[in-house]
């Protein structure tokens, strides 16, 4: 005897979702959730008092994006009105205040909140999540179908653990915790890529401390280019270029695709060999993060600017302290040598059988195509391990995710699924595929990278394997048979309903959707018919 789920075929469960973190992962949950899942709650935690993610927390001089604007935006809103080729950290923020803004998304985000804990509860098959207010330290609870970690990557950041570093007495520094007051207009210095160009013309002497070699690649765009007869200068888009971005659609999608793109930056150290040889390193361009820095290789030429390699030794009271026995005074030291890029959790997460993300990626972090991990049900990640394209676009990723997060929530939703979870098989297998991707690639060098883990032999472990167009692909399409479930009930037809659709039993509902245009699969005509 079959018994009728009380529901229509396309109603979806009420399920709850809880998102960490407002930057742009979350900004995109905060859009795409309540799209396709209307029948789900939402809440989005943020620590900070306001969203933004990263480009909320990054202040310092000079911070912005390192590849052209016109890319680094959302697919469904593009922005034809950047200023700059690389726009400036400010104005990024702006851009995804606006989105969140035109799309709803603050009534979902609970601001200075802090997750401190996620335990699953095997029982009640929900996620208790501990949070913690960043303005009075209270504690609250909260119980959730689903949690989705969008707290990405680059908000964990460190000092670094140079002996004497709390004892100086000028201005420290960090450029995640950036102080906007602060005059360095008189000052001696030690800082980074983007800061050195940034701050030179204000500063008396920059005193630039480098521990490794790098590749600084030209960038995507050389310092001048024309485009439709419009000359670009210092990467500046003029006014009657930013018009025709504004007013001729079909320009500017063919200029976001990159067509007409000028040659690249020469290098600017051909009279300089001593810097080229502290700054060139053994390995090959991309065995590292390329860095595009417009300005910093003119910069570190200038007077101005000492281009230190020699180690530090310790930090003084007035000054740093090097290997070769030279100390120099400082008025502030600037520490920009980044973030904790590993992928242990941010909070403790309690899985299956008390199994942590720590223990579960502590050596080696393992995922199913860089969304999920077996032991850790109904819990996804935005970028996870291996989730970093290693050439092309990071926010096509971060849609595409999820895009992907949404079509597992779905089917949950549809088949009266509680519990969803990768097969361990199906983790080991993509683990494997990274693994041998990589060994074959240039990523196999010997050099010190981030998204590269000492503890598992220098594997590759935040690279997608594979472009950024292979990986959206993958993404479209879930694989469902890769996937373990567990059902509200024993009715394996719950998911058929009681024979109707919302639509038929809504008053004024739209029972001919499938006539609509948008819902009609067109296919393409015969070359030649008119």
């Amino acid at each position: 005897m079959i018994n009728f789920e009380p529901r229509c075929v396309d109603e979806g469960r009420k399920v709850k979702v809880i998102v960490v973190g407002a930057g742009v992962g979350g900004i995109l949950c905060g859009i795409r959730l309540p799209q396709h899942l209307p029948a789900a709650e939402l809440v989005i935690y943020e620590k900070n008092k306001d969203i933004g993610g990263t480009w909320y927390e990054n202040r310092y001089p000079g911070v912005a994006c390192d590849i052209p604007s016109h890319s680094y935006q959302a697919t469904f809103e593009p922005n034809p009105n950047w200023s700059t080729f690389y726009a400036s950290g400010h104005e990024i923020l702006k851009y995804w205040h606006d989105v969140a803004e035109k799309y709803g998304v603050r009534k979902y985000v609970v601001p200075n909140s802090k997750v401190e804990k996620a335990t699953w509860d095997e029982q009640s098959t929900k996620w208790t999540v501990e949070v913690k207010s960043t303005v009075t330290g209270k504690v609250v609870t909260d119980i959730g179908d689903y949690v989705v970690c969008a707290y990405g990557l680059l908000n964990d950041w460190q000092w670094p653990k140079i002996k004497g570093l709390h004892e100086f007495k000028g201005k420290l520094l960090h450029t995640a915790n950036w102080d906007e007051s602060y005059d360095y207009s008189v000052t001696a210095m030690h800082y980074g890529i983007q800061v050195v160009p940034a701050i030179l013309s204000r500063v008396r002497r920059i005193d630039h401390y480098v521990r490794g070699k790098t590749w600084i690649a030209p960038g995507f765009l050389s310092e001048e280019f024309t485009t439709d007869n419009c000359t670009v200068t210092q990467l500046q888009y003029p006014p009657e270029l930013r018009e025709k971005f504004r007013n001729d659609k079909d320009f500017y999608l063919d200029y976001r695709k990159g067509n007409g793109v000028a040659k690249h930056v020469e290098s600017r150290l051909a009279s300089h060999q001593k810097l080229m040889d502290q700054l060139t390193p053994s390995f090959s361009p991309g065995c590292r993060r390329l860095k595009p820095g417009p300005g910093y290789l003119e910069a570190i030429v200038d007077p101005k600017v000492n281009y230190i390699t020699d180690p530090i030794s310790e930090i003084t009271p007035t000054g740093i302290a090097t290997t070769d026995g030279v100390n120099r005074e400082v008025d502030a030291i600037f520490c920009a040598i980044g973030f904790n890029t590993s992928y242990t959790g941010r909070f403790p997460v309690y899985g299956r059988n008390g199994m942590t993300i720590d223990e579960r990626w502590s050596k080696y972090p393992e995922t199913y195509l860089r969304v999920c991990t077996n032991e850790l049900p109904n819990i996804f990640f935005i970028l996870s391990p291996n989730t970093g394209p290693s050439t092309g676009n990071l926010l096509l990723v971060v849609e595409k995710q999820v895009e992907f997060i949404i079509a597992m929530l779905q089917k949950a939703q549809r088949d009266a699924i509680v519990i969803i979870k990768p097969k361990k098989t199906s983790v080991k297998n993509f683990s494997e595929y990274c693994h041998q991707y990589f060994s074959k690639t240039i990523f196999k060098e010997d050099c010190r990278a981030w998204y590269k883990s000492e503890a598992a032999g220098n594997r590759v472990t935040a690279l997608w394997p594979g472009s950024t167009l292979h990986q959206a692909k993958v993404l479209k399409n879930p694989r469902w048979e890769d996937f373990q479930y567990e059902y509200l009930s024993n009715n394996k037809v719950a998911w058929l309903g009681d024979g109707w659709t919302v639509d038929e039993k809504l008053e004024g509902g739209n029972r001919s959707w499938h006539l609509d245009s948008e819902n009609i699969d067109f296919p393409p005509q015969a070359e030649g018919f008119m």
